[in-house]
Order: structure tokens, then C-alpha cells, then sequence
């Protein structure tokens, strides 16, 4: 297997990125509309309104995004940078070389496990590596050595209805409600913001903690010193943070009504959710080599991505996924 590439952005950006690695954007950004219903359709359709939103969102990305959707030249960057259906599991736990952060990115597209890439980027507070894809802009999982290292899970749907059969016209008013609002970033633009202003783990929290998002999300952040963990729950405005027993999936630690847990593998949305935090929290205090923690059920069809990363020794691990299994080789990245 491959490896995954490690591609040096410090000076260019994810618009580099998309210039650099031309034909891998272009497949990804093909394989991700093949996987959706006349795809190529829905790109040409829906790019301006993902253009539009995200103009109206404030974010600082917009600019970027506008120059990889040029240098790619086919409609559906916009639509994709406006794409958000991923679940997740993620552990941050102590270690004897400082606080571990563990996750895996669950995403029904194909091809993001194959065309993973860990990016070498930097703002004004210092570098970080990137783990992400030629010709995206924000930030999933990254880690900046010396300072921190975060990762984003998808929160819970509100559920707007108490009808199952209704759970379309949820997933339709959740995408309309975010729709319409202006000045909230999405949350991995606000993330990408904090690795290139934030210098420490407590103002990188802040950050996440109180900047305006457009839609829920679940922030896990680990700094360098011992018990420099946190979980971050946004819920439009309201936020609840936890320094015990780091492990989250995508639901609400301590509430569940109005609100759907999502579903990444077999069973029930609350069983399944469950399931997979107790099997990572039961790697807890456990260091195995070469992500041999990423099994079932936090590993599973939808897994695109396993993930280790720890900012005092500035150490990242990655490794891509699709339905098949592993589709690279396990890969090692340093500052």
C-alpha cells in the first residue's frame, strides 16, 4: 500500500493544494457527486446556493474556496465545501509522551480514504499538519506541535418532528435552517482559524467555545501538558464543556430529547452510538502501535479515516479507509 502523501503548503494554502494536486481533486471531487444522486446535476444547481451561504456565513475562507473552485473549473466545489455528513469517534487520553487525541472520520463518499493527504500549513501563531484533501479548504483534524491538536465530530439532528417517517422533512428543515443564517462560519472554518491565531490549548478552547458557528458540532481538543483535555459541545448558542472521560461519538453527552445521535455502522442511532464510544473509551490508558486500536465498531463500512495525533511530541498518525478495509499505508508525520 501507499502511503499517505505529505504535501508542504506553508506557503500557498489549500488554493495550492488544489493547484498541485489538479487531477486527485478532481477525483475526489468525482467520486464524492458520483456517489450522490445525479450528482452532476446537483452540482450545477446547487453551487451558487452553497456560494451565496457561504459568502453570507463571514467566513475568512471564502476567498480561498472561490480560488480552488476557479482552478478546478467544474461545478461542485462549492456544493461540497457546504457538504456536512459525517459521523465520527474520537478518544483524547493521556499517554506517557503528553495527552493523545484518536479519532476516526466516518463519510458515505468513496474516495476520501484513498486520496487522503496530511498538509505542512502555517498562520500566524506557527504551523500544524492538516490532515485533509486537495481542494478543501477548512479543518477536521489537525494538530499544531507545541500547542494543540482538535478534531470535529458531527453533533446529533435536531429532530424537529415525532413522526419516523418524517425523518426527511428533519434532514430538509435542519439544511434550511443553517441555509439562513448569516455571520456563523461553519465549524471547520472556525477551526482551521483557531490552528493559525491560537498559541495555546486554553485560547484555542475559548475560541471553540464561544465563536459563532452555523451549525451544531462536537470540538475534542487536547493540549501538551497533562490533563489538558477538553470536549467542547455546541448547540447553537449554548456550550457545555467536559474534562472527564474524553470520548464522544456523535451525540450529546447528557441529552437526548429532540435530537437523533447519527448513525456510522449497524443498529439503532442511540445503541450505535453506545457502542462505538465504549469500545474507544475502552482503549483508554492503551498505546498500541500502527492505529491497531481502529477496529469494529468504531471501525466500519463508512470509515474513511483512522487518526493519532499527540502536539507535545508533534507526532500524527493517519491511515485511509473505504468499504473495503485499509486502504494505505499507516503513516507517520512530525513537525
Amino acid at each position: 500500500m501507499d502511503a499517505v502523501p505529505i504535501v508542504d503548503l506553508r506557503e500557498g494554502g489549500p488554493p495550492a493544494h488544489a493547484g498541485l494536486r489538479h487531477e486527485q481533486a478532481l477525483a475526489l471531487r468525482d467520486a464524492c457527486l458520483g456517489w450522490l444522486p445525479c450528482g452532476g446535476l446537483l452540482a450545477g444547481l446547487a453551487d451558487p446556493l452553497a456560494r451565496w451561504w457561504l459568502r453570507r456565513s463571514a467566513s475568512p475562507l471564502v476567498g480561498e474556496i472561490d480560488a480552488i473552485a476557479r482552478t478546478l473549473g467544474r461545478p461542485g466545489i462549492w456544493l461540497l465545501h457546504g457538504a456536512y455528513a459525517f459521523g465520527c469517534t474520537a478518544l483524547a487520553d493521556e499517554s506517557a509522551e503528553g495527552p493523545v487525541l484518536r479519532r476516526t472520520l466516518d463519510w458515505p463518499f468513496p474516495g476520501l480514504g484513498r486520496l487522503v493527504e496530511v498538509t505542512r500549513q502555517r498562520g500566524e501563531a506557527g504551523e500544524f499538519l492538516n490532515v485533509t484533501w486537495p481542494g478543501f479548504a477548512g479543518v477536521l483534524t489537525a494538530v499544531a506541535p507545541g500547542r494543540f491538536a482538535a478534531s470535529i465530530n458531527q453533533a446529533p439532528m435536531r429532530r424537529r418532528t415525532s413522526v419516523g417517517w418524517l425523518l426527511w422533512l428533519d434532514y430538509v428543515l435542519n439544511a434550511l435552517a443553517a441555509f439562513l443564517t448569516s455571520g456563523r462560519p461553519p465549524p471547520e472554518h472556525v477551526l482551521r482559524r483557531v490552528f493559525e491565531t491560537c498559541t495555546t490549548f486554553d485560547e484555542a478552547c475559548r475560541l471553540l467555545a464561544r465563536e459563532p458557528i452555523a451549525r451544531p458540532v462536537l470540538f475534542l481538543v487536547v493540549g501538551c501538558a497533562a490533563g489538558e483535555r477538553m470536549l467542547i459541545e455546541r448547540d447553537g448558542d449554548q456550550t457545555r464543556i467536559y474534562r472527564d472521560d474524553t470520548v464522544v461519538a456523535n451525540a450529546w453527552r447528557d441529552r437526548s430529547d429532540g435530537w437523533r445521535p447519527r448513525v456510522c455502522g449497524e443498529g439503532t442511532p442511540g445503541e450505535n452510538n453506545r457502542r462505538r464510544v465504549t469500545a474507544m473509551a475502552a482503549c483508554t490508558g492503551a498505546h498500541p502501535p500502527n492505529l491497531e486500536w481502529a477496529m469494529a465498531p468504531v471501525v466500519n463500512a463508512c470509515t474513511r479515516l483512522a487518526v493519532e495525533m499527540c502536539a507535545s511530541s508533534g507526532r500524527l498518525v493517519v491511515a485511509g479507509w473505504e468499504a473495503t478495509g485499509r486502504v494505505t499505508a499507516v503513516t507517520e508525520a512530525h513537525s
